[in-house]
């Protein structure tokens, strides 16, 4: 366990391993069945179509990678990483009362968990939300869960310039909320 002490160190988690690997137990739950049939999940003619342009539905090879590791892990860091409305409270300023009625009228993200909320970090600057994020969270496809809106706002975007950048600091450098929501607002949506 040193070794995923070391990695969470580096990584600046601040999680006991025991509670790391626990969130990651509970991630891989979440996510999809042990052993997951690709096939299941789609329609004969869904199937049909998608083999017909290349895509392998057959169940995971023992001995291959299973892909859904990433997934996993980064949904446990997200978990990990999420404020509670005690911690948003603080952080910008205002009354947990306050934090609770921003996440039922959709000004931030947030999903219940652990016996309260937890709200994602990427959403917060030190001391205040992100400029324009009640635009872009408006946006968001209901469809669409916590871990890929994460990804979105904070992995580069080719959309936003050469070199790309990534929504949460083209907002954080007063970039347009605007062309973020629309952005947005594709989430899910085939190319």
């Amino acid at each position: 366990m040193s070794g995923l002490r070391s990695a969470l160190s580096r990584a600046g988690l601040r999680v006991e391993t025991d509670e790391f690997v626990s969130l990651v137990e509970d991630a891989s739950r979440r996510l999809a069945p042990v052993d997951p049939r690709p096939a299941d999940y789609f329609s004969a003619d869904q199937r049909k179509a998608l083999t017909a342009v290349g895509l392998d539905l057959s169940p995971q090879r023992a001995g291959e990678r299973d892909v859904r590791a990433r997934t996993v892990a980064l949904q446990a860091v997200l978990r990990d990483t999420a404020l509670t409305v005690a911690g948003v409270a603080e952080r910008i300023g205002v009354d947990t009362s306050r934090v609770r009625h921003r996440l039922s009228d959709g000004q931030l993200a947030g999903w219940k968990d652990r016996g309260g909320w937890r709200l994602p970090v990427w959403q917060f600057t030190d001391d205040d939300v992100l400029p324009g994020l009640a635009t872009v969270l408006a946006a968001v496809p209901e469809d669409q869960p916590a871990l890929v809106v994460a990804a979105f706002m904070t992995r580069p975007q080719a959309a936003l310039g050469d070199p790309p950048v990534a929504p949460r600091d083209w907002l954080l450098a007063g970039g347009s909320p605007e062309r973020i929501a629309s952005l947005m607002s594709m989430l899910g949506t085939p190319a």
